[in-house]
């Protein structure tokens, strides 16, 4: 049996991050882990700017359920989960995610927790656990599972480090630059051949 791992946000659905700073104006939102590779230092900046601006959940959560899934991310999954297991592997939250998992056929999600005031305000994060998709896909070799794993930034190379299988997709060039091993695709059609088909490697 193979599962599939994918990273989310520029996989799947637009980086939500991204969205947030269309909708506020704040361009120190628009960084993500494709600028800042460590995720403690990323997300305790993003906690910092939300709080000196007094952005709370539910505006992040209205921006979200107005996003959607990338064009043909549905039909993808779909193919994919019609042939394999899928996990989405996700540095998101679950706070976050929910409004976008409705709309791909709620895969199975592995990811993080926000703490939350009474208000509103995001005080804080907690992760599962550290480096969680490389801890993931090992896991699923251990249980003998072929494992898959396609994402698009640094905090994805771990993963696709440890997978029988592994691409990125629609990566920025720094990212292919410092991992050149690996396949890139930019369409959905060419990376469910690959990840459903290729042989694991040993």
């Amino acid at each position: 049996m193979r599962v599939i791992c994918l990273d989310m946000e520029g996989v799947l659905v637009p980086e939500i991050w991204l969205g947030v700073a269309d909708k506020t104006g704040i361009e120190d939102l628009r960084l993500t882990t494709r600028d800042i590779k460590d995720y403690d230092q990323l997300m305790r900046h993003r906690l910092k700017i939300l709080d000196e601006h007094g952005i709370k959940l539910d505006l992040i959560r209205d921006v979200i359920a107005a996003m959607g899934p990338m064009d043909g991310a549905k039909d993808f999954l779909d193919e994919l989960r019609a042939q394999a297991q899928v996990i989405i592997l996700s540095d998101t939250f679950y706070d976050f995610a929910k409004p976008l998992m409705e709309q791909l056929g709620l895969p199975t999600l592995f990811c993080h927790y926000l703490d939350v005031t009474d208000d509103g305000r995001i005080s804080g994060y907690r992760l599962r656990t550290t480096d969680h998709k490389t801890k993931s896909v090992n896991a699923l070799k251990a249980l003998n599972f072929v494992t898959a794993a396609m994402g698009d930034s640094y905090n994805d190379t771990g993963m696709i480090q440890a997978a029988h299988v592994s691409a990125f997709f629609r990566s920025p060039q720094a990212v292919l630059d410092d991992f050149p091993a690996y396949p890139h695709f930019t369409n959905y059609a060419e990376a469910a051949v690959y990840l459903l088909n290729t042989e694991p490697r040993s």
